[in-house]
């Protein structure tokens, strides 16, 4: 056993499998993962990666086989999946992941083939556990997974401190010790026991502020829809596979973005913080519903039309939709009068925060300063979006500011 001082836990003691786990490569690389991708560009000190964040998972992970009481395998297995619950994601964590979603057809929690020819699987068989089960448990699936991706798992719990903390904002303020102590299973099933729903709550007041905050901050938007797409146009130009995303690492990435002329602009781009400007900024309740569904290759298309139509470099246009809108964390059972019920039929606060998530997110189109008027005006006919003046107009020199 050793022990890591942690910014959020204090000390952390990591012992059998996980200290095991924790100096394998795929595990390591995280080190090199940003956790919140392009947000750094907002947030100086949010250069927090994915790897402590995992610990972080780890030692709440423990901490709930405690409390829930499970026997020492079950226990192991629900550190294991703790510490290598990360492992599937690409550079810069969810900025990459609708690439190897729309290509492999894969999300993040998929870890499996990522397992199966790994110095990490090794381990585990070499501790008596299945890495078969520990990719189920990292997927959410069996009855413990709901603990490591369920709808108020030890992943959220850790992330929203965590990010909270390098980002300097005051809204990730959780009680961890109390909702690990408001956890139990009936039936199979992960609720929150009767009496807790105020801590339910909590989690899910900070969630709502962090969105806006943080995970949509328009800026980190930009930034990474800039990233997005130049990453596709390495694919595209087989500079870099799909399958290979998940293995490489944020450095990795931007050092390939650099060095390929298709897009070394983009990477000089983000490497000098000269990010797009927001042509357009549409509130939810001015999005048409037919714009909702656009698949990407739907948004590419409107990209090169808005931008053939502006006269301007393709490349240069970005459509950035809204599509999920919701609080997965609503989804909580929750305990009541014996029986059990989704937390967002017991508490009106749940209602009004879903409303408010809903009515921050926006429809972004962005492209070069020099490209705003051109854009923003042919974008109302092409996307029949009824601008209207319901466009954010940025303040001079600023347009990319925390405010």
């Amino acid at each position: 056993m050793f022990t890591i001082k942690d910014a959020i836990h204090d000390h952390i003691d990591v012992s059998g499998v996980a200290a095991d786990l924790l100096d394998t490569p795929i595990v390591q690389r995280l080190r090199r993962v940003r956790q919140l991708g392009t947000a750094s560009l907002v947030y100086p000190s949010a250069n927090h990666s994915r790897f402590e964040h995992s610990l972080g998972v780890y030692y709440l992970a423990d901490e709930v086989a405690k409390h829930l009481d499970l026997d020492e395998n079950h226990a192991e297995c629900l550190r294991a999946a703790a510490i290598l619950h990360d492992t599937g994601h690409g550079p810069f964590s969810h900025v990459t992941e609708p690439v190897f979603e729309r290509h492999l057809g894969k999300d993040h929690d998929d870890i499996y083939n990522l397992l199966s020819n790994s110095q990490a699987r090794e381990i585990l068989e070499n501790h008596g556990i299945n890495f078969e089960y520990i990719s189920e448990l990292v997927g959410g699936n069996e009855k413990y997974g709901q603990l490591i991706a369920g709808d108020l798992d030890v992943d959220r719990m850790d992330y929203l401190a965590r990010d909270a903390h390098h980002t300097g904002v005051p809204y990730g303020t959780i009680d961890h010790e109390q909702l690990i102590r408001s956890l139990t299973f009936i039936d199979s099933q992960l609720v929150i026991k009767e009496g807790n729903i105020q801590v339910a709550e909590n989690v899910l007041t900070a969630r709502a502020l962090m969105d806006p905050t943080v995970y949509h901050h328009h800026t980190a938007r930009i930034a990474e829809l800039m990233l997005l797409r130049a990453t596709e146009r390495l694919i595209k130009a087989n500079e870099l596979a799909p399958k290979d995303l998940r293995r490489i690492d944020d450095y990795d990435l931007i050092t390939t973005l650099r060095s390929h002329p298709e897009t070394s602009k983009m990477a000089t781009r983000l490497d000098n913080r000269n990010l797009f400007k927001r042509a357009v900024w549409l509130e939810t309740d001015a999005i048409p519903e037919s714009l909702r569904g656009f698949s990407y290759q739907e948004i590419i298309q409107f990209e090169r039309e808005i931008a053939q139509a502006a006269g301007i470099n393709p490349e240069t246009v970005l459509i950035d939709i809204p599509h999920k809108m919701g609080l997965p964390e609503s989804e909580t059972q929750i305990e009541k009068n014996g029986e059990v019920t989704l937390l967002r039929e017991q508490s009106q606060i749940i209602g009004a925060l879903e409303g408010a998530v809903k009515n921050q997110r926006r429809l972004g189109i962005y492209t070069e300063e020099s490209s705003i008027s051109a854009v923003r005006e042919v974008a109302d006919d092409i996307l029949d979006i009824k601008i209207n003046g319901r466009y954010v107009k940025e303040r001079e020199g600023d347009s990319n500011s925390l405010v």
